[in-house]
């Protein structure tokens, strides 16, 4: 590949998810582009004047950002530079999720995006589907892996469970992550388990919720007296104390609505989940299937915030013993799924890159 690639995220440079990219593209020769999410006009003309300096190179864009999808477009149409797409989410039905009225401008962009793609690195092999189904020419799955995930285990299980206030038997429901708030949704994650254990009778049943952001004040409204009892919220941790603090929970929430959003998601958080070896209850979506070692419990409804899904929740919480978390988590033995692997994940988009390039006639 005598060319450097050019690479860029939307999200931003020296984010989580052009991190990711520049460690899925580190087997082939890159020029990353700095890329301001703050100041898209900015970002925008940046790239033009960037790909405007040559000609028919291959560009990887990580995210979907609508600032850096028209400026693919543009280099395809006036350079002839081709382009590979990188993302987590069905643009359209995201989109749509938050605003009715933009859902379907995004819906025709994405269609667009993907149809003049000549490549799509997919965080799901549903989102590969998807792009194929749209015209992509060639497409693969590179669904990630865990942030630090070469960090030891410092504090123990017992010392953990100490700082969180929270008794050593208990059985503990968690979730780590942003808790942000949708207004649209009255949703954030850990809520579902917050207003199940309102419910549960059991004493010996707790909910951890780890992370901090806008809906932190809604949990700690809808736990009202709970709070410091069965409800705890620790606040964040930083990102080298996230797998000790999943390792000390019992069952990890994995909160997806089974809609056009939440149905092609793995979710980052899976993966974690299955480094810290921490059964997961979750919706009814694909990839609980798809996952499943014995490690997944899926309870029905629509949604997180689906009232069904919350007496599931309820039932699953009250009568939950050791016996079956022993026995979830002992699937994890002969967990041999190779999907969160980095190494395997960094080889295969290197290999896909370059067939594509010589494919694309240019590595000349």
């Amino acid at each position: 590949m005598s060319k450097p690639i050019w690479a860029f995220a939307t999200k931003g440079t020296d984010t989580n998810e052009e991190r990711r990219l520049r460690t899925l593209l580190s087997g082939v020769k890159t020029e990353f582009i700095t890329f301001d999410k703050s100041k898209k006009l900015w970002s925008f003309k940046h790239l033009i004047r960037s790909f405007s300096q040559a000609r028919n190179r291959l560009i990887v864009m990580e995210g979907t950002g609508i600032a850096g999808g028209i400026a693919c477009l543009i280099a395809r149409i006036l350079w002839g530079h081709r382009y590979v797409v990188s993302s987590g989410d069905a643009v359209g039905p995201f989109v749509g999720s938050h605003s009715r009225l933009a859902g379907p401008f995004f819906a025709v962009y994405e269609r667009i995006l993907c149809r003049m793609a000549s490549g799509y690195i997919g965080w799901t092999p549903y989102l590969v589907g998807r792009a194929l189904t749209f015209g992509v020419g060639r497409a693969m799955t590179a669904s990630g892996w865990v942030l630090g995930d070469d960090v030891k285990i410092v504090e123990s299980r017992t010392k953990i469970r100490t700082n969180w206030n929270v008794p050593p038997e208990a059985i503990v429901f968690g979730i780590a992550g942003a808790i942000v708030w949708s207004k649209r949704r009255k949703y954030c994650y850990g809520l579902e388990l917050v207003r199940a254990i309102r419910r549960v009778k059991r004493v010996d049943v707790v909910v951890v919720i780890i992370g901090s952001g806008s809906g932190v004040s809604h949990l700690m409204a809808e736990a009202g007296d709970l709070l410091g009892k069965k409800v705890f919220l620790p606040g964040s941790v930083p990102l080298d104390c996230v797998m000790e603090n999943l390792r000390a929970m019992d069952v990890g929430s994995l909160p997806q609505s089974t809609d056009g959003v939440g149905a092609f998601r793995y979710t980052t958080k899976i993966s974690e989940y299955a480094q810290a070896q921490l059964p997961v209850v979750t919706n009814q979506i694909p990839a609980a299937y798809d996952l499943d070692h014995g490690q997944i419990w899926r309870l029905p409804g629509y949604s997180p915030w689906d009232i069904t899904f919350e007496e599931a929740m309820v039932a699953l919480m009250e009568n939950i013993t050791q016996d079956a978390i022993r026995s979830a988590r002992s699937a994890y033995e002969n967990y041999s799924d190779q999907a969160f692997c980095k190494s395997t994940q960094v080889e295969r988009t290197g290999n896909f890159l370059r067939e594509l390039v010589a494919h694309l006639g240019l590595d000349h």
